[in-house]
């Protein structure tokens, strides 16, 4: 983590607006748990009404391969160096299909042995975006043979939503929750 501890800190319950709440509700798991970045978010509701909007459209109704979003979120989270990013998709990306192989790979890179072409051309697109904010022909060459112009479109808003949200975790100081783990130590 860059911070060792927040700049702004999650809210409490008895913080958080009537507004806020009622949003939380739509993110809270059945244990009740609140994850940092939302409790974190719910100091500004408009903005986290906003938020989720955007975020559940790129998490539950993208047109990409649940796989495939996973590989682009943990790819932009590691080059944006944001860990609480990294361990919230580890658990996601292992529900959506990838292996502890797969998850150690995109710290690699998109030449990384292993790798499918489309796989390694998520990954690069990950890397073009993070470095250029463009995709290079090539590669929108190899991912135009797999995805249609819908998926396109979601694969930039995905690198780019999740580069947004990687600034902010970082800045903000959000910690991991209990239940995450960081970056892993072979990478």
């Amino acid at each position: 983590m860059r911070l060792s501890e927040p700049r702004i800190p999650p809210a409490t319950p008895d913080e958080m607006s009537e507004d806020a709440k009622s949003l939380l509700g739509l993110v809270t798991s059945r244990s009740g748990r609140v994850d940092n970045i939302f409790a974190t978010l719910a100091r500004h509701p408009v903005f986290l009404k906003n938020f989720l909007v955007f975020g559940s459209y790129i998490l539950a109704m993208s047109s990409l391969p649940p796989r495939d979003r996973e590989i682009l979120i943990l790819r932009i989270g590691w080059l944006c160096r944001s860990e609480y990013e990294w361990g919230q998709h580890v658990e996601m990306g292992k529900r959506n299909g990838l292996t502890d192989d797969d998850i150690l790979r995109i710290t690699k890179g998109a030449d990384a042995e292993g790798w499918t072409e489309l796989e390694s051309a998520l990954v690069r697109a990950a890397d073009e975006l993070h470095d250029d904010a463009f995709i290079q022909d090539k590669t929108w060459k190899t991912l135009s043979m797999y995805y249609d112009t819908r998926q396109l479109i979601d694969l930039i808003f995905t690198v780019g939503q999740y580069n947004m949200v990687s600034m902010a975790l970082n800045t903000l100081g959000v910690q991991l929750d209990e239940r995450l783990s960081g970056f892993p130590e072979q990478a």
